[in-house]
């Protein structure tokens, strides 16, 4: 495994060929992008959610080529903060392509779920997404070894089978 730049992620996340699918297992995040959004949430001062169009432009290229992203968010309940204001800016990338689903953790107790979130391109590379307890992202590693990729993909799958369309899913 090797840790790539943001870039590279960047052009990852913008040239599979097929699919790319994203679990995410942490109730709390802390991007340097989302912070200031979140807290204009929490203040309840609007937000025009402008800083997202550039992912969801990406999506609407992803579908009008044929190709999936999926997103499984695994969140306890009650949601954090984070999870809440998350489900509420979710509605974009949603209506631009992105199947995002909520899956409340006590559903998937009996699943092995690798030690971190991930994405699978094209059911060949793996990437590794490395957090500070803080939330905040320290390390991005991809792997092509076909034993990570068949853990990830699995996984992804079996936690898919308990997932709630974004829009059939209510905040606890």
């Amino acid at each position: 495994m090797a840790s790539i730049a943001e870039q590279e992620f960047d052009r990852l996340l913008s040239s599979f060929e097929r699919s790319a699918i994203h679990l995410e297992t942490r109730d709390a995040y802390g991007t340097a992008v989302e912070l200031p959004h979140m807290a204009k949430w929490a203040a309840g001062e609007p937000d025009d959610l402008a800083w997202l169009q550039s992912w969801c432009e990406t999506l609407r290229g992803h579908v009008s080529a044929g190709r999936t992203v999926r997103r499984a968010r695994i969140v306890s309940e009650p949601l954090s903060d984070y999870q809440r204001w998350s489900h509420s800016i979710a509605h974009p990338m949603v209506e631009a392509g992105e199947d995002i689903r909520w899956v409340p953790r006590r559903l998937v107790s009996s699943i092995p779920i690798p030690g971190n979130d991930f994405y699978v391109f094209d059911d060949r590379l793996v990437v590794f997404l490395h957090y500070a307890g803080n939330g905040l992202a320290v390390d991005k590693v991809a792997s092509t070894d076909p034993a990570d990729v068949e853990l990830c993909r699995t996984s992804f799958e079996a936690v898919w089978q308990f997932a709630v369309a974004h829009r059939d899913y209510q905040p606890v």
